[in-house]
């Protein structure tokens, strides 16, 4: 099942070669930081430092959850990271997953990248979790990218808390979107990739 290959990027596991870059781009600073989740503390330099070296001694021992909770996007020609997609638990009792998506630079924003990163992640969750009979992601008005790839993956827009995010010292609304399997499924019938 992994990799999971576009025409653009493949989502894998997170290799050693990709720690400084990794690093480089988690360290505080860099734009990304601005529009995923800006409400949240962000990590020190010293915090980075020990996400690397837990990252790294997850690598080395490779012990990965089945299915993974967080892949790399890479892309498909250089292997070179461009982002991480994740998933977790907004209440594993119920089969609700949340995902979500950073892709680093801002010179890939805009293109495509994400786009088809998301969709190929909701792919795999879904086949890797059947018992799934939805996917969930959370924003923020202020970032209009996220809002827009969600309509583009053919998420709804299932809630907007008024006034709940605080950025810069400006309220914006906390977003939810959602699309059911069944939605998914009808949307992407022969799967996610064949519509690239």
């Amino acid at each position: 099942m992994l990799p999971v290959t576009g025409k653009r990027i493949l989502l894998r596991d997170m290799i050693l070669d990709d720690l400084p870059a990794w690093e480089q781009w988690t360290m505080p600073g860099n734009a990304w930081h601005e529009l995923d989740g800006p409400y949240y503390p962000k990590p020190s330099p010293d915090d980075v430092k020990k996400m690397v070296t837990g990252a790294q001694a997850r690598i080395e021992t490779g012990e990965w959850p089945e299915p993974r909770r967080r892949l790399v996007i890479a892309d498909v020609d250089t292997d070179g990271l461009l982002g991480l997609v994740t998933a977790a638990w907004e209440s594993e009792e119920t089969n609700w997953l949340l995902i979500g998506i950073v892709v680093f630079d801002p010179e890939h924003w805009g293109r495509g990248y994400g786009y088809e990163a998301l969709g190929l992640w909701c792919d795999y969750l879904l086949a890797a979790l059947p018992e799934l009979a939805r996917l969930d992601l959370r924003t923020w008005s202020g970032n209009h990218g996220m809002m827009a790839l969600a309509r583009k993956l053919g998420f709804t827009e299932e809630a907007r808390f008024r006034k709940a995010r605080i950025v810069n010292g400006e309220y914006f609304d906390g977003m939810g979107y959602g699309i059911l399997r069944k939605e998914w499924d009808a949307r992407y019938p022969d799967g996610f990739a064949a519509s690239l």
